[in-house]
């Protein structure tokens, strides 16, 4: 399913919309994929703010496995509008039952003082294998994002930084140009998030990964600068900690110039099964 559809909600009343499925015949997910849910609540949002605000920041929590084969109702709530910021909060349902609660807020055209971080070095993208070049995905089903070229920088080619512990790097673009709707390539962005973030804490535990129940407990991204989907954008994320069946882990996004774009935090879990004992 093309991001364009999967990105467009139905309005269904003042406030009140509904989403597509994630996939009729989804074979890796058997529960709706988080960044689904969380795009398309973004969406939702964006539906009830004036186009001269723009989303700099959300945060949501995923309460509930969603069901992949059925559609989501997305209900916004207007928390505050005023002359600078707008605050919306999104809470998502299936089944009469809250799957993702989100807040969003949004900002004019500001300026104020400037910096960032400078981006990592890392290898170019086309230096780089694909998802289903590795078996570990491949295995996975991840073909199901194949509208998206996504590359995962070798383990061996990635510049370890001192007192890091768990650290990966990610290139990915939509193969085909997306149209010049800016807020499309935001809710793109907030979509393919979720997808390889949570895998940064487990780059040490490859001997684990068929022993753990992952799945994402909460999601939090930040917008700074303008960009496109359809151009390589490096994701550089760590995991500064994992314990008690959860693992944190933290994104900073850059295009090919260099700029900061983006940055996501995420807490996941990272548990054990039942039937496994270490």
């Amino acid at each position: 399913m093309a991001i364009e559809q999967i990105l467009d909600l139905e309005q269904l009343e003042v406030n009140i919309y509904r989403g597509s499925v994630f996939s009729p015949e989804s074979g890796f997910l058997q529960r709706t994929f988080g960044g689904h849910v969380a795009g398309q609540s973004l969406v939702s949002a964006v539906r009830t703010v004036d186009p001269t605000f723009q989303v700099h920041s959300l945060h949501g929590y995923f309460l509930r496995p969603g069901d992949a084969q059925a559609p989501t109702v997305y209900i916004v709530e207007r928390l505050r509008d005023g002359g600078s910021f707008i605050t919306r909060r999104v809470n998502a349902i299936q089944h009469g039952e809250t799957i993702f609660s989100m807040s969003a807020s949004f900002q004019t055209d500001q300026s104020g003082i400037e910096h960032q971080d400078a981006m990592p070095v890392a290898p170019p993208p086309e230096d780089c294998p694909g998802l289903t070049e590795i078996k570990a995905f491949d295995d996975a089903g991840f073909n199901q994002f194949a509208e998206w070229d996504v590359r995962i920088v070798p383990q061996e080619k990635l510049t370890q930084l001192p007192g890091k512990a768990s650290q990966q790097q990610v290139w990915f673009r939509h193969r085909d140009p997306l149209p010049d709707d800016y807020v499309l390539h935001i809710c793109a962005l907030a979509y393919m998030s979720d997808l390889t973030l949570l895998g940064s804490a487990q780059v040490h535990h490859a001997d684990k990964r068929r022993h753990l129940q992952v799945a994402s407990l909460d999601h939090a991204m930040w917008f700074m600068r303008q960009f496109r989907a359809d151009e390589w954008l490096l994701y550089d994320q760590s995991s500064p900690s994992a314990s008690g069946g959860r693992s944190l882990c933290q994104g900073k996004i850059f295009n090919q110039y260099g700029e900061m774009v983006a940055a996501v935090m995420q807490e996941g879990l990272t548990r054990y099964k039942r039937d496994y004992r270490p």
